[in-house]
C-alpha cells in the first residue's frame, strides 16, 4: 500500500477510535444503571481500555506515515519501531480478545458480560463499535503494512506484564467495592478464578502466536525479525 494511502487510513482509523472512546465516555451519567461506572469508572473495562489502545496505536501509525513522506526518515525509523511493538504486543491480542471473548460469553449468557440493563444506556452501534469493528480493524492493519515482532519471549513476557496489570487491577476494584468488574468472576471460588484467569491468559498469548504467524505469512520472515 502506497505511503499516503496507509497514512489516510491510519488518520482515519484513528478518528473512528477517538470517536468512539470519546462516545462511551460521554455516555450521559443520569442514564447509567446503578450497576455500572461505579468505582473506576469505564477505566474498570477491558473493552474502554482497548479503544484508548487502539486510539493510541493508530495515532502512532499515523504518525509514522507522516514522517516518511516528509523524508524524515531517522525519526520515522523510531517511530516505527514503537508501532510494531505497540501492535504486536498489545493492540492485535488484545483486540482479538476482547472481540471473540466478549461474544463468546455474549452468546452463551450475556448476564455475565454485558447484562440487559446497558440496552438502554449503550446504542446498539457502539456496543458493535467495541466489541466488533476491533477485530476486522487488527486484521486490516495486518494486510495493510507489515509489523517487525520481537524475539517470542519477549514479546510474551510484556503481554504477560500488561494482563497481570489488569488483573491486579480488577481484584483492586473488588477489594475497594466488593464487586467484580463483571458479574462473571462472582460464579467462581478463588482457585477457579485463578483459573479462568491463567486459561485467558493462555488464551491472549494464543493471539499474540496467530497475529505473528499471519504477519509472516503474507509478508514472510524477513519483514518481521529484528
Amino acid at each position: 500500500m502506497e505511503i499516503s494511502t496507509l497514512a489516510t487510513y491510519h488518520c482515519l482509523a484513528f478518528v473512528w477510535y477517538f470517536f468512539v472512546a470519546y462516545s462511551i465516555m460521554h455516555v450521559r451519567t443520569e442514564e447509567r444503571p446503578s450497576e455500572v461506572f461505579l468505582y473506576g469508572g469505564q477505566w474498570k473495562y477491558l473493552t474502554v481500555l482497548n479503544l484508548v489502545l487502539q486510539a493510541v496505536f493508530y495515532g502512532v501509525s499515523f504518525l509514522a506515515d507522516v514522517l516518511r513522506l516528509i523524508k524524515e526518515l531517522r525519526c520515522a525509523k523510531c517511530v516505527i519501531s514503537s508501532r510494531d511493538l505497540l501492535f504486536s504486543v498489545l493492540a492485535f491480542p488484545v483486540s482479538t480478545f476482547v472481540s471473540i471473548s466478549f461474544w463468546t460469553l455474549y452468546t452463551y449468557n450475556r448476564e455475565l458480560v454485558y447484562p440487559k440493563s446497558l440496552d438502554g444506556v449503550i446504542p446498539l452501534w457502539l456496543n458493535h463499535a467495541m466489541h466488533t469493528v476491533v477485530l476486522p480493524f487488527a486484521v486490516l492493519e495486518i494486510l495493510a503494512t507489515p509489523h517487525r515482532y520481537p524475539a517470542k519471549k519477549k514479546g510474551l513476557i510484556l503481554l504477560g506484564f500488561v494482563a497481570f496489570l489488569y488483573i491486579c487491577w480488577v481484584l483492586w476494584i473488588y477489594s475497594v467495592t466488593g464487586e467484580w468488574v463483571y458479574p462473571l468472576f462472582a460464579l467462581f471460588s478463588p482457585a477457579g478464578l485463578a483459573a479462568f484467569f491463567a486459561g485467558s491468559l493462555a488464551v491472549i498469548f494464543s493471539f499474540y502466536n496467530f497475529g505473528e504467524f499471519l504477519n509472516r505469512m503474507i509478508w514472510g520472515q524477513s519483514k518481521f525479525c529484528f
